[in-house]
């Protein structure tokens, strides 16, 4: 049935898992703060609802519950199995060794869309099977990689396209902790921009993270002929996600992860007459902090409108492949 005002009802959301991305990186932040997490944006969107949240850990279940005012919490996805609840959306915020079982049962739940944090599994034998299965299932998949809805990246894009900043010479990414946790973001962030790359070469894995999810350097090339090369941090430092795009006109690269950008131009040097210089450019704030804001909006017309969604499990599952990949071919 239909409001008073003939507008649609809000979706119906179950958030699975209580953790960090769920909620937790914006437990301290204030209200007008742009939302990091699946529940902070739900809330800030008043054509969600969130219903009903999972969490096996009853302490933490029972704070999220009252942080974001939940009335129902559930320690397990299969206990909804046996109860009479609809749920439009549907995130998956559990840890990645949880996702096929949880992705698997939230099919049974009838979901219009499934919001899956990254990597949908690390088998991508069971991520292709589950994207089938969605698909199959006439059930949307979006996936958090993030960047996709960050507008600033958005803008680059287009700027690639138009050459609006002169031609792309090369790239250079700059990552850590994991080639699939979160070189799956890094590779997928070059296909949103320049669309297919195939693999060069490879380094020697460094082991900062997960014995089974090394940081491999890649070399890299793009369908236009842009040489890429991924180089690795080491997680036991510091956090590391950057990526530096060298045009003809100047140089242009994102830092902490695209929350800040710092911008250089080509000048003619005052110092070495005929020759061309890049100046001390700006560094600004990047709208990164948009993008989980952007990616319910998008979530929202997919479901109700036929909006192409920016991150699928398809866009996902091209990035898993090219892991996949490039871990085999550093560990042979």
């Amino acid at each position: 049935m239909s409001n008073p005002n003939n507008e649609l009802e809000p979706l119906t959301v179950l958030i699975l898992g209580c953790g960090n991305i769920a909620g937790g990186f914006d437990k301290c932040r204030k209200p007008t703060d742009f939302p990091y997490t699946h529940a902070g944006a739900y809330i800030r969107d008043n054509r969600f609802k969130m219903t009903v949240c999972i969490e096996s850990d009853e302490a933490r279940r029972i704070e999220f519950m009252k942080e974001w005012n939940i009335q129902l919490g559930f320690a397990s996805i299969d206990e909804m199995l046996n109860l009479d609840y609809q749920f439009d959306v549907i995130s998956i915020c559990s840890p990645t060794a949880y996702h096929a079982h949880d992705i698997e049962i939230a099919l049974q739940l009838n979901p219009k869309l499934i919001f899956c944090e990254k990597p949908i599994t690390a088998s991508l034998l069971d991520t292709e099977r589950l994207v089938e299965a969605c698909k199959t299932a006439n059930v949307l998949m979006a996936v958090n990689h993030t960047r996709r809805w960050d507008p600033a990246v958005s803008e680059l894009q287009a700027d690639i396209l138009s050459g609006r900043r002169g031609e792309l010479r090369s790239i250079v990414g700059i990552y850590n902790k994991g080639i699939l946790n979160n070189g799956s973001h890094m590779l997928d962030l070059l296909h949103f921009l320049v669309g297919p790359v195939s693999i060069i070469n490879v380094g020697k894995p460094v082991s900062d993270y997960l014995l089974n999810d090394p940081t491999i350097p890649v070399w890299l090339e793009s369908e236009q002929g842009v040489p890429i090369h991924l180089v690795c941090a080491h997680a036991e430092d510091y956090a590391f996600f950057e990526l530096q795009l060298i045009f003809s006109l100047g140089v242009l690269t994102m830092e902490e992860g695209g929350l800040y950008w710092r911008e250089r131009h080509a000048v003619e040097s005052t110092t070495f007459k005929g020759y061309r210089k890049l100046d001390d450019g700006a560094r600004y704030a990047g709208e990164y902090p948009q993008a989980m804001i952007k990616a319910i909006d998008n979530i929202y017309r997919a479901i109700t409108r036929d909006d192409v969604l920016v991150s699928s499990g398809e866009s996902a599952l091209l990035a898993q492949r090219m892991c996949e990949k490039i871990k085999q071919m550093a560990l042979t």
